[in-house]
């Protein structure tokens, strides 16, 4: 098990043993049991957040973070996705767990040995959800079932 970041609400996220590899994100709520929070789960969150704090915003927020995520966790990006998030109030926690969620699944993926497309498939997902607006529940399936070259080709045409 791996720490990723302890919130100021004692919330936990970690990396740890998943059905596949070592790189599952597991978020641990105060009195609730831990669990690997969905791309529908999230996505439906920022899409509804998204309506109240502007999507353009969340969007651009997500891409200022995106652009530093590598194959390790950096305190400098946890502390940038935590100034970023101070923006939304009285959603500032939330959207702090949220961003951290989406950067620690982008590390996982930057770290997935047969991952073609990487943190690129996140973002894909972000821009369909959030600027293209597709449902959620579209957002989060869109990729499922779709070959690696055809979605590298959609990320290509998007500039990412």
């Amino acid at each position: 098990m791996v720490l990723i970041k302890l919130f100021s609400d004692k919330s936990e996220l970690y990396f740890d043993k998943g059905a596949f590899d070592n790189w599952c994100v597991y978020l641990a709520r105060p009195k609730q049991i831990r669990y690997a929070p969905t791309d529908l789960e999230y996505f439906a969150r920022l899409n509804d957040l998204g309506n109240i704090h502007g999507a353009n915003k969340i969007y651009n927020d997500f891409v200022h973070y995106y652009a530093l995520t590598t194959r390790e966790i950096n305190s400098q990006v946890l502390n940038l996705i935590q100034q970023l998030s101070q923006k939304y109030y009285p959603d500032q926690l939330e959207i702090e767990i949220l961003f951290t969620i989406l950067y620690a699944g982008m590390i996982a993926e930057e770290n997935k040995e047969k991952a073609i497309l990487k943190k690129r498939i996140k973002r894909l997902g972000m821009h369909q959800l959030l600027i293209e607006k597709l449902s959620p529940e579209k957002a989060s399936e869109y990729s499922r079932g779709r070959k690696w070259n055809e979605l590298d080709i959609i990320c290509k045409q998007k500039g990412f």
